[in-house]
């Protein structure tokens, strides 16, 4: 079972400063200090903005001006409903942010105190935390997701943290991470989270990667929208301009293209064509005798397990869509 940080839940007390470690005391005495203890640090505080520090691994694509702006307005109006989470920083008197980076934001709009559930963290435990609390609030998009899992990869957390932290499984990360590693960040950003589509619709984009220059043309396609356009429709533009440019491209057409695949020694397997009509995978029987006899005793049984793995996932992506897609 993967790890909860929210396993103890805050309570919500008086103010109060962090606590230094006490000593250790026996009987009724040292029991009151240990419940005193567990109550302060887990307690709700008002702390000046300015003593945070907002820094680590970003989980949201979107963090524009206009939705910090009216978070801003309600925290103006109703006041902080929600806390913060922040850790101690090295430094004395200092916090480093765990999750609430947006209401941070805001109520620094606003002034005044933040309130924050002080916790001692350590680095995994504090990823855990904001991955969890992030998705129990927002839900984030798929690529989002897969930003985060490939910042979590890149920055050394280990797979069971990064597992945790989303709540996924480790063939979850892996369909996040195959997609991810196949389009620019660049191109990533100016869609947007496009909350809504998913995986299929991502790895669709990302297969035109190789016919089109992917950056580039989206440039061009979402320069025409509206300022205002939908996660949705920013996606569904350039998708259809890379899949326009894809199609008037020649790299796949009648001519087709082939590619050689290579053992480690750099010697040559199989050769794989492709063209406009087909996909083919050429082995030469005369170089690779008893490669080619035992390919051609599982090849079928092996495309037909590859064809139900391709069904499997398109109807769990189907699942995941909503009907309006």
């Amino acid at each position: 079972m993967g790890r909860n940080i929210f396993n103890k839940p805050a309570v919500d007390v008086a103010s109060s400063p962090a606590p230094a470690k006490p000593t250790k005391l026996g009987g009724s005495v040292g029991g009151l200090r240990e419940s005193l203890r567990e109550i302060t640090a887990n307690s709700i505080r008002d702390i000046d903005p300015d003593q945070i520090e907002v820094d680590g691994l970003r989980d949201r694509l979107a963090f524009e001006d206009d939705g910090i702006d009216l978070l801003a307005e309600s925290i103006r109006k109703h006041g902080q409903q929600v806390p913060i989470m922040v850790r101690p920083s090295d430094q004395p008197d200092r916090y480093r942010v765990v999750y609430g980076r947006r209401r941070l934001a805001a109520i620094r709009k606003v002034g005044g105190p933040v309130k924050a559930i002080v916790r001692t963290l350590d680095d995994d435990a504090s990823l855990i935390a904001q991955g969890q609390e992030n998705n129990l609030r927002l839900d984030p998009s798929f690529i989002e997701k897969a930003l985060f899992i490939k910042e979590m990869q890149e920055a050394g957390y280990k797979p069971g943290v990064i597992q945790d932290a989303l709540g996924l499984t480790r063939q979850g990360i892996s369909n996040h991470r195959v997609v991810i590693e196949q389009l620019p960040d660049e191109l990533i950003r100016l869609i947007g989270p496009a909350h809504g589509t998913g995986r299929r619709q991502w790895g669709d984009l990302a297969a035109l990667a190789p016919k089109v220059p992917l950056t580039e043309v989206a440039r061009a396609a979402l320069a025409a929208l509206p300022q205002d356009a939908t996660g949705i429709d920013r996606f569904q533009t350039v998708y259809s301009a890379c899949q326009r440019a894809a199609k008037s491209s020649t790299s796949l057409s009648a001519q087709g293209r082939s590619s050689t695949v290579k053992d480690e020694g750099g010697k040559v397997v199989a050769t794989l064509s492709v063209d406009a009509k087909s996909i083919g995978i050429k082995v030469n029987r005369k170089d690779n005798p008893d490669f080619g006899l035992w390919l051609e005793e599982r090849a079928e049984a092996t495309l037909r397990d590859l064809f139900q793995k391709w069904l499997e996932e398109r109807r769990q992506e189907d699942r995941s869509l909503p009907l309006n897609m």
